[in-house]
């Protein structure tokens, strides 16, 4: 069977939404249950099976790679700049699949509190991007599931898997999977992820996975306080 061998993880976002303590310390390492967002990201992609993971970063960079540094991780991390500006979710995708010679990636968002009850979800997900030779699959969560009830959903998801615009019942995790070619035709440095999202929408072939686990995104302060007091 066919495998995913390196993971991207997105940490060179601003984190505006949970000011003023990001304006000292990158969202990626605000902790939640003594934990940074990162670490847990990065253990979530060890539990996967995954050694080779790239990491791309801009705003307080420096405190980023000395957390890695430090850790030492018992895997494969590299750390991947943005540049002098900053490429957006797309763009920094894009610049981080530039450094593999892979063909096929997960990248996930460390905003999101993963748990170990997202691995069987996720394999199962691995697996059927493989068997149905796709290009960009999404997992997704019915918007019920939230624990920010604030959170509108993205996409609808039909019953073959392919996500829409016709209904947004449901928000995308932060966790996907993309295969490189998605972005032969992009000519582009900074440009949002959401760009290739509706190109593979108007094609019926962009694909979502629901998880049904309980879904905790980071969104703002007033969650990240709630957060805190569990």
């Amino acid at each position: 069977m066919e495998k995913i061998n390196t993971a991207l993880i997105l940490c060179a976002g601003y984190g505006k939404r949970l000011n003023p303590l990001t304006l000292k310390t990158p969202k990626p390492l605000l902790k939640v249950n003594d934990i940074s967002l990162l670490e847990n990201t990065i253990n979530l992609i060890n539990h996967l099976g995954i050694q080779n993971i790239l990491i791309n970063t801009y705003y307080l960079k420096e405190q980023i790679e000395e957390f890695i540094n430090k850790k030492n991780f018992n895997c494969k991390i590299n750390l991947i700049e943005d540049g002098n500006l900053i490429l957006d979710t797309g763009g920094g995708i894009l610049n981080l699949i530039k450094k593999s010679e892979n063909e096929n990636f997960f990248v996930f968002n460390p905003d999101t509190i993963w748990s170990k009850e997202y691995i069987e979800t996720i394999k199962k997900m691995e697996i059927f991007y493989f068997e149905n030779k796709i290009q960009n699959i999404l997992l997704v969560v019915n918007k019920s599931n939230s624990f920010d009830k604030k959170l509108e959903g993205d996409f609808n998801l039909d019953s073959k898997n392919i996500l829409n615009y016709k209904e947004k019942s449901f928000i995308y995790t932060g966790c996907q999977i993309i295969n490189k070619n998605v972005f032969s035709k992009v000519h582009k440095n900074s440009f949002s992820i959401i760009e290739i999202w509706n190109h593979l929408i108007n094609k019926n072939k962009l694909y979502g996975f629901e998880s049904l686990n309980d879904f905790i995104h980071i969104t703002d302060m007033e969650i990240f306080k709630k957060l805190s007091k569990k």
